[in-house]
């Protein structure tokens, strides 16, 4: 144990070193380590590939569930996605310096708010591979140095994309301590990631609610939560039924694996049968297991009467469940009794409907005639996102490298004494 705390002390050091050259470095030295990242990746993709396919084979020797397999495989398109996250990273505004705010008092002092790294940040995920590069690019993009923890399914492939992260750092001539991996899957050095307070200034945690729960409870450093990613859509009786099938089908099966796809779908009392069947009927016919109230199953035969858990469950599987709602109250009141705060969608032609969804729901991200599946920063042209935040300190929704950075006051005077 003595020989585990020794080692993740010293890589918290190297982090902590690394941060302040980090902290000063312009910003076309970081975008040349993340062009340089993203070459790299793409040369050794093949590299790569061989890495996950251990992993992969370790994980199906486990019985991972095929949402998890699907989370941790990658594929040459998948490879080719992370080197084009890093050039959308690098192609993003710098966040650290920019002014935030600027005022004068009447007595001639000057006030400006500046961004500014947040410092070492330990990020701790499970099973996709891909966080590797997109969290390690993030934290440079802000000026941070990173302390990545994978989950011990995806060692091999996590440790051969950090050198591809670490050959990018080099090329632009910064610390390779700006990004590192811990060197072992013993889940003590979680515990003592978090134990690092005045090393490690946040952890972010990126997995199940179990490991959420972990973290919040034992760390020493302020957490930034993304927990459950429990999304509800709700079908307005405005809704256009074409729009609301292509919706509902994209939200949940697009890809089952993923936070942001939905679990329960909400469908108000008059949203017509006739419309709603064919959604049921196009969800089945893609595999989707439809959990429902008495409403829902006396519409098809093969719908699995819900229970209370299911309404409380992130499936992330091609499972849902659906529930009728007398209207729009109900339909929020539903949200905020079982919603975990992450994304909430309305497919709804009526916008006073829209106004009040939008305004009540309780969410880091609230949607409207679109897929849950957007909750991802990339499509709000953040380039990439360490994870979707559902808390509202310091970020909420998704955490991109603008988020990534706290702020400090520069005060400007010309000789002012405070009477």
């Amino acid at each position: 144990m003595s020989e585990l705390k020794t080692r993740m002390d010293q890589l918290g050091q190297a982090a902590k070193e690394a941060a302040g050259t980090l902290a000063l470095a312009s910003p076309e030295i970081k975008n040349q380590a993340l062009y340089a990242s993203a070459s790299a990746l793409r040369d050794q993709t093949e590299t790569i590939l061989l890495a996950n396919a251990k992993d992969m084979a370790a994980a199906q020797e486990k019985g991972l569930s095929s949402a998890l397999l699907d989370r941790l495989a990658l594929t040459p398109e998948r490879v080719e996605a992370m080197a084009a996250g890093l050039e959308a990273i690098a192609a993003f505004p710098d966040p650290v310096g920019a002014s935030l705010a600027s005022w004068e008092q009447p007595n001639g002092l000057k006030f400006e708010r500046v961004s500014v790294p947040l410092g070492v940040i330990g990020i701790i995920y499970e099973s996709r591979p891909n966080v590797t590069a997109d969290a390690g690019a993030l934290c440079l993009k802000a000026g941070n140095a990173a302390i990545l923890r994978g989950g011990s399914e995806s060692y091999h492939s996590s440790g051969a994309i950090l050198k591809c992260l670490q050959a990018g750092l080099e090329t632009a001539g910064l610390p390779v301590a700006a990004i590192q991996c811990v060197p072992t899957t013993d889940r003590a050095a979680v515990g003592h990631l978090l134990t690092m307070n005045g090393i490690v200034d946040l952890i972010i945690p990126r997995g199940g609610r179990g490991l959420i729960e972990r973290i919040q409870n034992e760390s020493r450093v302020p957490v930034l939560a993304h927990l459950d990613g429990l999304c509800h859509t709700y079908l307005h009786a405005s809704a256009s039924p074409s729009m609301a099938l292509e919706i509902v089908l994209n939200a949940k099966m697009r890809r089952t694996g993923v936070c942001g796809a939905t679990e329960t779908l909400l469908v108000d009392q008059d949203f017509s049968d006739n419309d709603l069947k064919p959604i049921l009927e196009a969800l089945m016919a893609k595999g989707c297991e439809i959990r429902g109230d008495e409403n829902i199953c006396a519409l098809d035969h093969r719908v699995v009467p819900a229970t209370a858990a299911d309404w409380d469950t992130e499936y992330l599987d091609a499972i849902l469940s659906v529930r009728k709602v007398p209207d729009l109250a109900a339909a929020i009141a539903h949200i905020a009794r079982h919603g975990s705060s992450h994304t909430e969608a309305i497919i709804a032609e009526d916008l006073d409907a829209v106004t009040t969804f939008q305004k009540q729901v309780d969410a880091g991200i609230v949607i409207h005639n679109a897929s849950t599946q957007y909750a991802d920063g990339g499509e709000f042209g953040m380039g990439a996102e360490i994870g979707i935040s559902t808390g509202k300190l310091h970020a909420r929704g998704p955490v991109g490298a603008s988020q990534l950075t706290s702020y400090k006051y520069l005060v400007r005077g010309s000789g002012q004494v405070r009477p």
